[in-house]
Parts: structure tokens; sequence; C-alpha cells
């Protein structure tokens, strides 16, 4: 896909036989997303939702990456953890609540992934209700090494407690084939053909009558809900904020703050040997 500029939207939206593309279109910035181009995300999928002629809804990026996180641009995001209370900083990740709703959505929703799939890109991904993606694409979420757990927490419920502790415990990336075997995508295919074979599973998802694919969507999220998922989310919040609140993260964010993100991956990967 062809290079953006800051001055073109961050999400991009098109219809192709009955299925809605949504594109995270900064990929300058490897499609990281400030908070408030992650609410727009939300916003495209809820109007998507409510389209009667859409019976599917893709979710890509522009460029070399899908997402490799939230903009951790200090104008754009607030890193001084040490000066806010617990109830302060859940305030701030009360946004990724709207993650929920997008599993909730009536419309099946597909994550078409390729490059990085970082921090808030697996949030995305891991909430769509099917992903696929290329074989070389990787998946990880490196700031639980020195600033963060994640948000949001579908990693146990789609590859089990060792896979999910195996990244979140290092903060290593997988390929696509791993996540394919491990249990957090759907498959990963040759990233030739990913574009192809997104839009063909698409394509057939949208083929079922709307009504009918909300009914049978809704009752593999009613499980999820008897296995906890609502309650998993909340403390999965709650989790972020108690990590913030670590020297590490608290370090972290100074650096960021005072140096540049370059200078804080410096000095993280220096503390990780």
């Amino acid at each position: 896909m062809s290079e953006t500029h800051e001055s073109e939207p961050a999400i991009l939206t098109e219809d192709r036989e009955r299925v809605r593309y949504i594109t995270l279109n900064r990929p300058e910035r490897r499609n990281a997303l400030t908070m408030a181009q992650l609410g727009q995300l939300f916003d495209a999928l809820a109007e998507a939702d409510a389209a009667a002629d859409v019976g599917a809804i893709v979710v890509q990026g522009s460029g070399e990456a899908f997402c490799s996180g939230i903009d951790l641009d200090p104008d754009e995001i607030d890193l001084d953890y040490d000066s806010r209370s617990f109830e302060q900083e859940l305030a701030l990740v009360e946004p990724f609540r709207r993650f929920e709703d997008m599993l909730r959505l009536r419309t099946p929703v597909i994550a078409s992934v390729h490059g990085y799939c970082l921090a808030v890109g697996t949030d995305i991904a891991f909430h769509a209700d099917m992903t696929v993606c290329a074989e070389d694409a990787q998946f990880g979420y490196p700031i639980v090494r020195s600033m963060a757990s994640p948000s949001t927490h579908m990693w146990t419920y789609l590859a089990g407690p060792q896979w999910a502790k195996r990244l979140l415990l290092t903060g290593d990336m997988i390929d696509g084939t791993t996540a394919a075997r491990a249990g957090f995508v759907l498959e990963a295919v040759p990233a030739d053909d990913l574009a192809e074979h997104t839009h063909a599973l698409a394509r057939r998802v949208a083929t079922v009558p709307n009504d009918i694919s909300a009914a049978n969507k809704a009752i593999c999220n009613k499980v999820l809900e008897l296995m906890g998922y609502t309650a998993a989310q909340e403390a999965a919040r709650e989790h972020n904020v108690i990590a913030h609140q670590s020297p590490a993260a608290q370090e972290f964010g100074h650096i960021i703050r005072t140096e540049g993100f370059k200078a804080a991956r410096a000095w993280q990967a220096e503390q990780f040997g």
C-alpha cells in the first residue's frame, strides 16, 4: 500500500462485496495510533456494524505493519505515571473498555495482519472474531518488559496460559506461523496471498444473512461471558495500572518524556540484556 502523510485520515473505509474494509492509515508510524485515533477506529467499527449492506468487517493496516501499538509521543499521551493516583490512572485506561464493544458487534470482524502487530495492535487483532495473518507477521507486547501489562486480555482465552505467559513474561515476539500454531490467530498464509485470502473468507462470512450471523456470533460470545470475559477485561485494566506504578515503568516514562522514545527503547534493551 502507498505511503500517506499525517494530513490524511488515520482511519480509511471502503466497501467491497458486502465487506467493509477499515484501514489503519499511519504507515509513517507503522500505524501506531493515538488514543483519539483508537477512538476513531471504534467509531468506524460501530458505523460499519450499523450498515445494513455490510455483512463482514475487515480491519487491516497500510504500509509495512498492521499496528505497532499506541503512539507514545509525549505530546499525545501523558506518561507521567508517578504523578497520578490509582483511580486517576484507571480513568485513563477507561477508553480500552471499548474493546468489549468491538467484541460484541453484531457484524463479524476479521483482522488481516501483516508486519508488526504489537501492544494495542494485539488488542485489535485478538478482539476480532477471526484473525488471518501473514506467515512472517510479528506478534508481541514488548512493553511488558518495563512499562505495562496489557489493558485487555484475550491471550489466555485464545492460546491457553502457557503461551500467554510465554509472551507476557518475556516481551518476545513470535511470527505468524507460530501464532497460528499457538491459537492466537486462525491461520497464517504467505504474505503475498494475505489480501486475497482475507477477502475470500470475509466474502464467505458476508454471504450469510446478517441476522443469522449475529445469532451465531452471539452464542460464541455468551460462552466467553460464561468463562468470565468481562471480569477478565476489568482485571486487565487494573493490572495495567498496577504495572504503571512500578519503578521501571516510571523510569521508562521519564526517559520518553525527557529524551524520546528511541532513548527509552535503548534503555529497555540494555536492561533486558
